[in-house]
């Protein structure tokens, strides 16, 4: 009898340990996305057929200069992922996050989208600022024939078939803005930008619509990013007393800009500047009242009035607290992150040929209006917007064009770029 006993609680006490471990085992794997902050092992493939996770990679910069702009858009990317896993994830999939920093550094975003290809075996990566960053890793997805999702407006004149852009292009942003300028009375512009491709390709762009309509370029000067000395450049601004001050800086010394702007006795009354990377975040991050009137072009202000945006902003409040604020490159990049959920499950694989195949076409309803992205060169629609930087913070919608705007990175469509749109 005792024997008879005995066994019977050996054979008991297996069965409770493994149903207790079966449990752990479920509550592991169904966790949700917010928890994947860091890469993990590679145990299961994205691509493959089984398993109950997909990997995707996060890359921008964490740390360094452009910290202050790209943080937030890996918390908007983030957020998409822990919805979209908490509504049943993707082809029956949860989505796993690899975070990876960028570091403001041009060949650490090369290094790190390498690993997120080659090492974690990610099905796509969503990251980016810079163009520099940009330009750095295309090779890479190109060689891997991975997928970037891309989420900041840019100069244009580019078109990879590893690159989706949900960022604006040239004729989304700086030529209309520009247009705009025009029709207000501003002819004389001096134009400030940091000292790489993105303000350099766009000015030169700006100089030549400038010179189509009749307007003059009165001055031209770069910083590397993270110069935070403007004292001589504000000099130059005040001596050539332009109509406006048309800025491309980036990250951080914005906020050495406009503070020794203001410190120099300048505000929005007396001199209009219009910035093209400067939203909501970077607005807090300088201080609104170093910026109070002047003027900014994007396609989505946290102010945009859609059913959509005002359950974003509500969620992203929710999820981040209270104090934190919306903006354009952040909407982008939650708008890819849904976007390359589309575009797999039309799919039905998470393939990168069959991915992008399938995105041919696919509308989305996104924060900032309907957003449909173009077969032909894998930019999106958007609707373009001029906004003014309001006392508080936000950004107050002074125009905007309507409707979305078919992308057009070479500027085909227009006659004084013919000599700036070479490109395939």
């Amino acid at each position: 009898m005792k024997k008879s006993n005995w066994l019977k609680g050996f054979v008991l006490a297996m069965t409770a340990s493994l149903v207790l471990a079966a449990c752990g085992k479920d509550n592991n794997e169904n966790s949700g996305a917010s928890s994947s902050a860091s890469p993990s092992s590679s145990s299961s493939s994205p691509t493959a057929s089984g398993g109950e996770k997909v990997k995707v990679g996060i890359l921008h910069s964490l740390s360094g200069t452009m910290a202050i702009s790209e943080v937030t858009v890996r918390d908007s990317e983030l957020m998409a992922i822990k919805e979209i896993n908490a509504a049943g994830g993707v082809l029956g999939k949860q989505i796993e996050p690899v975070i990876e920093d960028g570091a403001s550094d041009w060949p650490t975003f090369a290094e790190k989208a390498r690993k997120l290809l080659s090492e974690d075996k990610v099905a796509t990566v969503f990251g980016g600022w810079t163009s520099a960053s940009r330009k750095a890793m295309l090779p890479v997805f190109e060689e891997l024939k991975g997928l970037l999702w891309y989420p900041v407006q840019y100069e244009g004149l580019e078109s990879s078939p590893n690159i989706f852009y949900t960022g604006a292009t040239t004729n989304q942003q700086i030529v209309p803005s520009v247009d705009y300028l025009l029709e207000k009375g501003k002819k004389k512009f001096f134009l400030l930008g940091s000292d790489y491709v993105f303000p350099r390709t766009a000015n030169k762009i700006i100089k030549a619509q400038l010179a189509a309509k009749g307007a003059e370029t009165i001055a031209e000067e770069y910083t590397q990013l993270g110069h935070t000395d403007y004292t001589t450049i504000i000099a130059k601004i005040k001596q050539a007393k332009p109509d406006v001050v048309y800025n491309t800086l980036n990250g951080d010394s914005n906020v050495a800009f406009f503070k020794q702007l203001k410190d120099a006795g300048i505000s929005s009354k007396d001199l209009m500047t219009v910035s093209v990377s400067i939203a909501e975040e970077e607005v807090k991050g300088i201080g609104a009242d170093y910026l109070v009137g002047h003027l900014v072009a994007w396609n989505y202000y946290q102010t945009t009035d859609t059913p959509e945006n005002k359950k974003f902003v509500e969620n992203f409040k929710k999820e981040y607290g209270a104090d934190r604020v919306t903006s354009d490159p952040m909407e982008a990049g939650y708008t890819a992150v849904y976007l390359w959920k589309a575009a797999v499950e039309k799919a039905g694989s998470f393939e990168v040929d069959k991915v992008k195949e399938a995105s041919k076409g696919i509308e989305w309803n996104a924060p900032e209006g309907k957003v449909t992205i173009d077969g032909d060169n894998q930019h999106i629609y958007k609707t373009v917007r001029i906004g003014e930087i309001q006392a508080d913070g936000q950004i107050t919608e002074l125009w905007n064009s309507g409707s979305p705007v078919k992308p057009d990175p070479y500027l085909k469509t227009y006659d004084w770029a013919k000599g700036l749109s070479s490109g395939s």
